[in-house]
């Protein structure tokens, strides 16, 4: 009987060592997972999408995981945008009177001045920047905007050394000065400019583009009523999926610097967002439909 009790004493205390250790086992298999895991992510980390020293558009943001920028030309807008210099990561949005804009809505400021008087607003800035890509290319005859009242303002007329007079609806030229081409006297005739266009004056110049055939450059554009506008100031595509992003630029008002815009609906992607928004594209301070993406004509 002793020897019973015995050997199922021994079988009892055999069989809870086993388990145990079987337990301790399968911890260590366990950990050995979990740190593997981690291991991996370690190793599959993606790059952050700010590169905080970057100097230029393209080199202070990156492309997600996944996506490439696309190819752009020599000398083109797409080229001229995505080279832009930037203040250093971490600037405010700056009026023009020198307060700082109190809603953080930019990922990025271009190191572009706004002036010192409340002009450069938000139609200004894609004038700003399609006009300062001409005038460094030297495509001169290629510089002109309407005013809201339909005015031509032609930049070769005014570097011939006319000006431009307005009363009260009317507009007209007028010599006053000797011809010159020089920066300071072309940065006289953006602020005529943007005194006398807008939104408005822009949706007449420029014409609907479908969304899937987005260049950089082109521009989310209301113009009737209260209107706003930002402008697509680089792209990159996934090849696999196809799925496009691009990032965006605004002025607002009051005059302000041009800032790059977060995406307030997608923290992951930000500041990129993705051309399959859907019904509305919202950004930080203004929402746009599909069918408000413009080209300028010429």
């Amino acid at each position: 009987m002793k020897k019973i009790l015995m050997v199922l004493l021994f079988l009892f205390v055999t069989s809870c060592s086993g388990n145990h250790t079987g337990q301790i086992d399968r911890e260590k298999e366990q950990e050995a997972k979990t740190k593997g895991r981690n291991l991996s992510v370690e190793k599959t980390e993606k790059a952050p999408l700010i590169n905080e020293k970057g100097s230029t558009l393209g080199a202070r943001i990156n492309p997600p995981e996944g996506f490439e920028r696309i190819p752009v030309s020599e000398g083109s807008f797409g080229q001229y945008l995505r080279t832009l210099p930037l203040k250093p990561h971490g600037s405010q949005v700056k009026y023009y009177n020198g307060q700082m804009k109190t809603r953080n809505v930019h990922a990025a400021v271009l190191d572009i001045d706004v002036g010192d008087r409340d002009l450069q607003q938000c139609a200004d800035a894609v004038i700003r920047l399609r006009a300062e890509h001409l005038y460094a290319r030297g495509w001169y005859d290629k510089i002109h905007f309407n005013f809201t009242n339909g005015f031509k303002a032609d930049y070769p007329i005014w570097a011939q050394g006319n000006r431009i007079v307005v009363e009260e609806n009317r507009a007209y030229w007028v010599k006053r000065a000797e011809p010159s081409t020089a920066y300071d006297s072309f940065r006289k005739y953006l602020d005529m400019v943007f005194a006398y266009a807008g939104t408005l004056s822009l949706a007449q110049e420029m014409k609907n583009v479908p969304l899937q055939e987005m260049q950089i450059g082109d521009v989310f554009l209301k113009g009737e009523g209260t209107g706003h506008c930002v402008i697509v100031m680089d792209m990159v595509e996934n090849k696999a999926t196809q799925e496009k992003l691009f990032l965006l630029a605004q002025s607002y008002m009051p005059a302000q610097d041009i800032h790059i815009l977060k995406n307030p609906e997608d923290e992951d992607f930000s500041p990129w967002y993705s051309i399959r928004f859907g019904e509305k594209l919202i950004t930080p301070e203004w929402s746009f439909y599909p069918d408000q993406l413009m080209r300028f004509a010429d």
